[in-house]
């Protein structure tokens, strides 16, 4: 079931009376509301892999459990593999599978064995690179005896399907989120407002950049060598808005419909595109899978604590791995190894965490620096999307180099560049509230602060107006449904 679907907005209200008006006394059966509620709104897509959610939560509930009843070592540490390779073996055989058929296959045909991969015809289930890290944390850290396991099996389903953020996250901890649904909710006006508030934020970035932003990154990454330098650039940068209104958007109506039914989701992005360097790009996109990487696979590999050699194995490991958790592709590895080249001057010179509070935080406009620096951190960023977006490696290099020609400083010229126009404009306001906003945990908060209800409401009015007028007539589906 999609956020921008009329299946959705007929879905949200029914839950929602039902849990504050049907079961709202029992915190019990607000729980299996939850529970029923997450399994149809998965199973909306394609009931088959419900038994995948299903099996994960089984697997992990009653591991956290002997691991919370058991002080052999070698027993415990067993029973964290079992974990580990039943999650990432699942995980491994739907999106991974074929890839490393591939590639075995390629590696034989270069020795000269001539063999035909054993590809399978899989689907790949929506949102399993979110749940399986999400159990994952919850069984790590119990193993860590960093968290009590629980022995409420339906409070366990529910932190492990929760539909807000099931298929797109945030990535929750269990230390965060597995708490919130042992304890009684209350319904408080001001945070159901705020929730909606974030929504509708979610929804304009979602169907008004994104999808907009889609249509013409479409057409030109079709047929690159058709166009010139100067548009190749535009659709990079189309794309580079596409990306960010698509999972930001994603994350912002997730957190905002999680705080409709009283629960806290931790915050995923943070202006990204607001970022000096390329160390503060990373503390502010996708922020819960950054940290997740950070808790459970830099910090264990010794993080920056060792020598030169250490620190730069390690940092190539993090983001070679965050590329290829986003796809069965060598883009996308790629797209993780330049970010590792972009982040290392930075780790080498000591300078990773110089940018850590808000930019122009006491100042209305960034100074002459900060400014620069934004431009030439949204530059790299926007350039290594290319190798995200592109199917294959030498695409993504045909399609860079075609944007170092001649023609770099033309016109740009597609189809729909008319169009296109309205949607750079567009592109302008989204920079324009966010800068606004960019003290708030989400573009419009600052809303909730204005001193008169007819600005507020105008702001909310002028958003639906927008989202009306210019979102696309098809439902499209989130980018991150993919990973």
């Amino acid at each position: 079931m999609l956020f921008n679907s009329l299946d959705f907005a007929i879905f949200l209200p029914i839950v929602f009376g039902l849990y504050w008006f049907v079961v709202n006394k029992n915190l019990r059966a607000q729980n299996v509301l939850v529970v029923a509620a997450s399994y149809l709104f998965y199973g909306w897509w394609d009931w088959r892999f419900l038994s995948l959610i299903a099996a994960s939560t089984l697997v992990d509930y009653f591991v956290g459990k002997a691991l919370g009843d058991m002080d052999d070592s070698r027993k415990r540490k067993l029973l964290l593999w079992a974990s580990l390779l039943f999650n990432l073996g699942l995980l491994g055989f739907f999106k991974y599978f074929n890839f490393f058929a591939d590639n075995f296959a390629s590696a034989f045909s270069f020795l000269g064995y001539d063999m035909t991969p054993a590809s399978l015809d899989i689907i790949l289930p929506v949102g399993i690179s979110f749940y399986t890290f999400q159990t994952l944390s919850y069984t790590i850290d119990v193993y860590r005896r960093r968290l009590e396991p629980t022995r409420d099996l339906l409070a366990f389903a529910a932190f492990v399907s929760f539909f807000p953020q099931l298929v797109a996250g945030p990535i929750e901890r269990a230390a965060d989120l597995l708490p919130q649904f042992f304890r009684k909710r209350f319904f408080h006006y001001r945070l159901a407002v705020d929730g909606m508030r974030q929504i509708l934020w979610g929804l304009f970035k979602k169907m008004v950049i994104a999808d907009n932003c889609a249509a013409h990154a479409d057409v030109i990454f079709s047929d690159p060598g058709a166009y010139s330098g100067s548009t190749l650039v535009l659709g990079a940068l189309f794309f580079t808005f596409q990306i960010y209104g698509d999972f930001s958007g994603y994350s912002d109506i997730a957190i905002g419909t999680a705080r409709l039914f009283g629960f806290k989701l931790r915050k995923n992005f943070a202006f990204p595109y607001f970022s000096r360097d390329i160390a503060e790009f990373w503390r502010r996109w996708h922020i819960s899978l950054s940290t997740w990487f950070r808790d459970y696979l830099y910090i264990p590999l010794g993080g920056s604590r060792g020598g030169t050699a250490l620190r730069i194995r390690n940092t190539f490991v993090i983001f070679l791995v965050s590329g290829f958790w986003h796809g069965a592709n060598w883009t996308f590895i790629v797209w993780g190894a330049l970010h590792a080249l972009f982040f290392l001057p930075l780790l080498l010179a000591g300078k990773n965490r110089v940018n850590l509070h808000i930019v122009a935080d006491e100042r209305r406009l960034p100074s002459a620096r900060e400014a620069w620096q934004m431009l030439l951190t949204f530059t790299l960023v926007m350039l290594a999307w290319v190798f995200f977006r592109a199917p294959s490696i030498g695409y993504a290099v045909d399609y860079l180099a075609g944007i170092c020609s001649a023609d770099l400083w033309s016109v740009p010229d597609f189809p729909g560049a008319l169009w296109a126009v309205t949607t750079l404009g567009l592109i302008g306001l989204l920079v324009l509230v966010e800068w606004i906003g960019r003290r708030g945990a989400y573009g419009i908060q600052f809303a909730a602060v204005l001193p008169y209800r007819f600005q507020r409401w105008s702001l909310y009015a002028a958003l639906v107006f927008l989202t009306a007028l210019f979102m696309r007539t098809e439902e499209t589906p989130f980018i991150y449904f993919q990973f």
